[in-house]
């Protein structure tokens, strides 16, 4: 909206060629970040009142389900969740406000955080109104999340424009294209980015600002890896694709930067609200889809190192626990506890420890994965 402003200014007295200023990228991306974290300084109190009358308590797992991890985080019962709907306002409000609505792309991420984040909602309401950890269906979530995959396959897949690049399959330190043509795997291939990312930012919430921390860092990092794929000249001189909407994509990018740690204003140890299923579905679906439009998908493993390892934790205490139990009659942890969040935790770690080292990370995989940029 504030992009148009420069336009209007060409034509106006000398004192509005001030405006100027609002078409370029990078002061728009800047103001949407400042945007989104005061929203969310500005109305964190309201939702948190709006969402403790409306009795949105956050269920806590039995000490039958987690046992002495049930000492640690049994004080937490009741703390307002849905928080989320913070981060979404924030990012929706900035984006309108300062990226160009004539980007195609820009409302297609939109419809990421409203589709996931709805996903998201639905399930943290089971888990409040049944007074227990679980929500949605495994299979329910899949399909809500497979559901936004088919979108952004179509808009990528029907567009002649991007059709041919959007089918090709980029790795990271290296310039050419792994594979030219992924066919309709590509729909595959989008379909695990984005369900993958979602439930990866999904576990990693379940500390204090964990999740909200790691997502700043690495929404700021796809915020530089879009905005080059969108100048042509930096992404020719960086060898990488090159998508003239991307550019505006860093605006969503910054925005959701800030809005994150607005939240991490209410959200940091001990924290007054959680973001819930609500904002980590939505998050994750929509860092998953920047990486799709950059088409630095795989790029995602790296900047987005903490949310790996957490969903690996995961997927490695599962298959080991059900493999051995099979052999066995006896299932094997191979951690204390996953996510690894919660292993450390029972290793005797302070939460706001385990907090801080993972957010150290975080920076640490963010910037190694915009050095790849120049390393191909």
């Amino acid at each position: 909206m504030m992009y148009y402003l420069s336009r209007w200014s060409e034509a106006g007295p000398e004192w509005m060629h001030a405006l100027n200023v609002f078409q370029y990228i990078s002061f728009r991306g800047v103001a949407a970040a400042v945007t989104s974290f005061l929203l969310s300084i500005l109305f964190g109190h309201w939702v948190i009142r709006k969402l403790i009358s409306l009795k949105l308590g956050q269920p806590v797992r039995t000490a039958e389900e987690v046992h002495k991890l049930f000492e640690l985080h049994g004080k937490k019962a009741g703390t307002p969740t849905m928080g989320g709907v913070l981060i979404h306002g924030a990012v929706i409000a900035s984006t309108i406000l300062w990226a160009r609505p004539d980007n195609s792309a820009v409302w297609l991420l939109v419809f990421t955080i409203l589709a996931c984040g709805a996903l998201g909602f639905w399930d943290d309401y089971l888990k409040v109104s049944k007074k227990n950890s679980g929500g949605i269906s495994e299979r329910a979530k899949l399909i809500g999340q497979g559901t936004v995959a088919a979108v952004v396959a179509y808009f990528f897949l029907t567009n002649p424009a991007t059709e041919v690049q959007a089918r090709a399959l980029y790795v990271p330190f290296y310039k050419a294209p792994l594979l030219e043509n992924l066919g309709w795997w590509s729909i595959l291939f989008f379909a695990l980015v984005i369900v993958g990312t979602s439930n990866a930012v999904n576990l990693t919430d379940g500390l204090d600002g964990l999740a909200a921390g790691c997502t700043a860092t690495s929404a700021l990092a796809y915020a530089v890896i879009s905005y080059a794929a969108g100048n042509i000249k930096v992404a020719q001189y960086l060898q990488i694709p090159y998508y003239p909407f991307a550019g505006e994509l860093s605006i969503v990018c910054l925005a959701l930067a800030g809005a994150s740690v607005g939240f991490l204003w209410f959200n940091a140890h001990p924290a007054k609200v959680f973001m819930g299923d609500t904002g980590s579905l939505a998050i994750g679906g929509l860092l998953g889809v920047v990486a799709i439009c950059c088409k630095q998908e795989l790029l995602l493993i790296l900047v987005g190192g903490v949310f790996v390892i957490e969903a690996t934790s995961v997927l490695i205490q599962r298959a080991v626990f059900k493999v051995t139990k099979r052999l066995r009659g006896e299932g094997y942890r191979v951690f204390k506890m996953s996510p690894i969040h919660h292993h450390f935790e029972l290793q005797g770690w302070p939460e706001n420890v385990v907090i801080v080292r993972f957010w150290i990370l975080s920076v640490l995989f963010a910037l190694l994965g915009l050095a790849t940029l120049k390393l191909r």
